[in-house]
């Protein structure tokens, strides 16, 4: 019995002792309680938000204790209600049944803290987001920090004794510090052939020409390289192909989704706008301002509307259970899809609550809401698509947006989100993310289009001041050229994305951006004319480095990379030769099989496919039906276009080959190429030097026109052999075309095809 009492006795003497000397120490409020109190406990206990009546935000509210009345016991501090609560593990509260008590350490500052009087600077008022903590960020979070120049590295600093920096610019110079940082080296320059086939893919979405190759072995100049790259930058494909990557973001499509799906009229202008802002490198704070409130500036005209199209290019319900609760859901759109594509932050997440991990209050949500809440976001006459009428907008035949009032009635802060919960009025204002820049917004003059809300909410966005528009921006020109962006979650800047993997690039590029005047172009010149976008995918130390940088986060290779959906269908065309090259106007409607308009929810509706010849046009021109889009490029990731998506999916699915065999429309493209080869050449390796150049842009070995031959030798009997058994061979058939359009399937299936080096 008494061994048993030792064995109980020794570990209440030890706590005793360890909860005395911590009780001792002095405890610091600023830098040791308001932190732990930020982290814990003010999610609940605000002024805004009084869990059990009770306020940690202030003394005074930290006096009057909530509905269980005072949480510090002056008479006995250690049994205070604070503590209880704490000590019991019942505060912080269970999440998902799982318990958050407070480790020990946290519990002993509050305890000593408590027992020497609760002390409170008086004038000390805590804020939820002052301060990033393990669980949120704070207004101190990287990306809402100013944007400053930083110095680029020394490059005679970074050789220390290894071979001289290869660089070009400031990119290499970034990347290179890290690489050596980190006892790595950058791959070697790519081959000419190969640079010229990656630069046409990024820049303008299709292979080299033949004589764009040919070009490339005369052009060796020291310049060779920047003026080819200038070249693609000044071509009118490159706004197609860019147009591409802004439009996912854009939440593009041309139907409305839903049973019905109706077709959104016009919906093309607002894509031609988007090629031609590119093209003409639209300052980007004019392209913010413009997409968000073209109708409200001065010089309004047909194009500034187009490009309001942004605005109307959501989901959209012609009968909702609920169409006051469905203003709601049209109003989160807005703002979703707004915040993520220029400011990369998730304002929606607010709608409900203070924003669980961003320095977002649930009053920001509702004051961005504010700037859409003048237009038509209530239920009306459906046939204007949820949009304004003509005579609203003052013009026809486009699809814009426009405030519909001056004098909206007023919105008001919603509690948990629910419309029949109301609290106070709204104000309607930019976001708090960074104080210093915080404001309500102006009252509009009585001759000032619409409200004048979303014109200076954009001009907020634009603003060289706000910390998230540059860097946003010119992190996504860097993914599409490298694969991953500098930040991996490039819609999210926040708190539960990734942080950059090279700050300093960022903020130099966002410097670069704003002050070259917001030229797009000229960031993508830096970045292709960076030894760093000019790496070979290849590295001689290859599966040393992968085991260090699995992810390739420092750059020591180029990314080899696919072809998005788009770009594949059209590399087929521009191998075939029936490439259509016109550009803008109205969408071609694909042809699909019967068994994909099975899937339709209103079958007797006619799917009237455009003429074959303008199916040949480039795949940003096709028509996307939200309930029906394209098979084949559905296959290769086309996005879902619901909500705004800054990064496609890239899956590698059987289903996949399966297309690139059996799809109608390959399967027309190699018989197409096996045309024009069997008209043009007469011997077969003539025929087989013809298929490589037109799939692979290249000569082939002599192994593979030995195997090339060989393999349309055997084709063309083996048809032959069952023509004569009377197999599925028309007597019409010509031999030698039906083995050349199996050899130019066989090409097009090759990864050599499909992919980028």
């Amino acid at each position: 019995m008494l061994s048993a009492m030792r064995i109980r006795f020794y570990p209440l003497v030890i706590v005793a002792f360890c909860c005395q000397s911590t009780l001792s120490a002095e405890v610091n409020f600023e830098t040791e309680v308001a932190p732990l109190i930020i982290k814990r406990c003010l999610e609940c206990h605000q002024d805004r938000s009084r869990s059990g009546g009770l306020s940690l935000s202030s003394l005074e509210s930290f006096s009057e204790g909530g509905d269980s009345g005072a949480v510090v016991d002056d008479d006995s501090p250690l049994s205070s209600y604070l503590l209880e609560r704490i000590q019991a593990g019942d505060m912080p509260p269970k999440q998902r049944g799982i318990s958050q008590q407070l480790p020990e350490d946290e519990i002993a500052i509050l305890q000593a803290w408590v027992a020497a009087g609760a002390t409170w600077p008086a004038a000390r008022e805590l804020d939820l987001y002052e301060a990033t903590s393990s669980v949120r960020a704070g207004r101190d979070w990287w990306s809402l920090q100013a944007v400053k120049r930083p110095t680029p590295p020394d490059p005679s600093q970074l050789a220390g004794g290894q071979k001289p920096v290869r660089f070009s610019n400031a990119i290499d110079l970034f990347i290179q510090q890290k690489l050596r940082n980190a006892g790595l080296q950058a791959a070697p320059r790519a081959e000419p052939e190969i640079l010229l086939r990656r630069l046409t893919a990024d820049t303008i979405g299709l292979p080299p020409t033949a004589e764009e190759i040919a070009q490339l072995e005369t052009d060796s100049g020291s310049n060779a390289w920047s003026t080819l790259v200038d070249r693609y930058l000044a071509s009118p494909q490159f706004g197609e192909r860019w147009a591409r990557h802004w439009l996912d973001i854009a939440r593009f499509a041309e139907s409305s989704g839903y049973e019905r799906d109706q077709t959104k009229p016009f919906a093309w202008k607002y894509r031609d706008w988007v090629v031609d802002a590119i093209n003409s490198d639209m300052p980007y704070d004019e392209f913010v301002v413009l997409q968000l409130a073209g109708d409200e500036i001065p010089a309004r005209d047909e194009r500034s509307l187009a490009a309001t199209g942004f605005m109307r290019l959501g989901t959209w319900n012609d009968e909702p259970n609920d169409p006051e609760d469905y203003a709601f859901e049209r109003l989160e759109d807005l703002v979703h899809t707004t915040s993520s594509a220029f400011l990369g932050m998730t304002v929606k997440c607010a709608r409900c609550h203070d924003h669980k991990f961003d320095p977002i209050p649930q009053l920001d949500y509702y004051r961005m809401a504010s700037i859409f809440w003048p237009g038509p976001i209530q239920a009306r006459d459906r046939k204007w698509l949820g949009g304004p009428t003509d005579e609203e907008l003052d013009a026809q035949e486009i699809l814009a947006w426009t405030d519909i009032t001056q004098s909206p009635a007023p919105l008001h802060l919603l509690k948990d989100g629910d419309r029949q919960r109301p609290l106070e009025e709204v104000v309607p204002a930019v976001l708090t993310l960074v104080p210093d820049l915080f404001r309500e917004l102006d009252a509009p003059t009585p001759k000032a289009k619409g409200t004048q809300r979303r014109l200076q909410f954009a001009k907020w966005i634009a603003s060289p001041e706000n910390p998230l528009t540059a860097r946003v921006i010119v992190n996504r020109i860097w993914q599409n050229y490298m694969g991953q962006g500098l930040v991996r979650s490039p819609n999210n800047f926040g708190f539960t994305g990734e942080q950059p993997t090279h700050p300093d690039m960022l903020d130099w590029l966002a410097t670069e951006l704003v002050d070259s005047g917001w030229s797009l172009k000229h960031i993508h010149r830096l970045i292709l004319n960076s030894e760093t976008y000019r790496q070979s995918s290849n590295h001689q130390n290859f599966d040393e480095y992968s085991q260090r940088d699995y992810d390739n986060r420092l750059w020591w290779r180029a990314e080899r990379r696919r072809r998005d959906a788009e770009s594949l269908r059209d590399a087929l065309l521009v191998a075939t030769g029936e490439l259509d090259s016109r550009r803008g106007g109205p969408s071609f409607i694909p042809s699909v099989s019967q068994a994909a308009l099975e899937g339709l929810s209103q079958r007797e509706a006619a799917w009237n496919a455009s003429p074959q010849a303008e199916q040949m046009r480039r795949s940003l021109y096709t028509f996307m039906q939200r309930s029906l889009l394209p098979p084949l490029m559905t296959t290769f990731d086309l996005c879902d276009s619901t909500l705004s998506n800054a990064k496609r999916d890239v899956t590698t699915v059987a289903p996949q080959a399966l297309a690139m065999l059996n799809n109608q429309f390959v399967q027309d493209r190699s018989q197409a190429l096996a045309g024009r080869v069997l008209a043009e050449y007469a011997e077969p390796e003539s025929r087989v030097h013809a298929l490589w150049g037109a799939v692979l842009q290249r000569v082939p070995e002599e192994w593979e026109v030995r195997a090339g031959t060989e393999y349309l030798e055997r084709q063309r009997q083996r048809i032959e052999e069952a023509e004569v058994r009377n197999l599925e061979v028309e007597e019409s058939t010509n031999h030698e075309m039906l083995a050349l359009a199996s050899l130019s399937l066989i090409l097009f299936n090759s990864n050599e095809f499909a992919y980028v080096d």
